[in-house]
């Protein structure tokens, strides 16, 4: 399993509005493409323009792929809510209780 792990600085006082987006956009954005396992949005509770969406892929080319071919257009759609482009890193899943994952290998 693969992770894009997405941060965002939101405008003051956007975080909300960001997650709404997220909630009712780009989800429905990730849930068609292949490979999508999940999406989780945090926002932090000590500075509250800060979001970070984790993606979980099946596979590094699942998520290379929704990059390439979808995350432009997602970024455009929330770059009115951002104070700069938001910094996305990728991680191999090495464990996961919720994925049934286990050093690195779906169980």
């Amino acid at each position: 399993m693969f992770a894009r792990v997405v941060e965002i600085r939101t405008k003051p006082g956007k975080a909300k509005e960001l997650c709404r987006t997220i909630h009712e956009k780009v989800l429905t954005i990730l849930q068609a493409q292949t490979g999508f396992v999940d999406e989780i949005v945090l926002v932090s509770d000590t500075d509250t323009d800060r979001v970070v969406a984790v993606s979980f892929w099946k596979t590094k080319e699942d998520a290379e792929r929704y990059s390439r071919e979808h995350y432009p257009k997602v970024s455009e759609m929330i770059r009115h809510q951002v104070h700069a482009a938001p910094k996305v890193r990728r991680f191999l899943v090495e464990t996961s209780t919720t994925h049934k994952i286990a050093r690195g290998k779906a169980a």
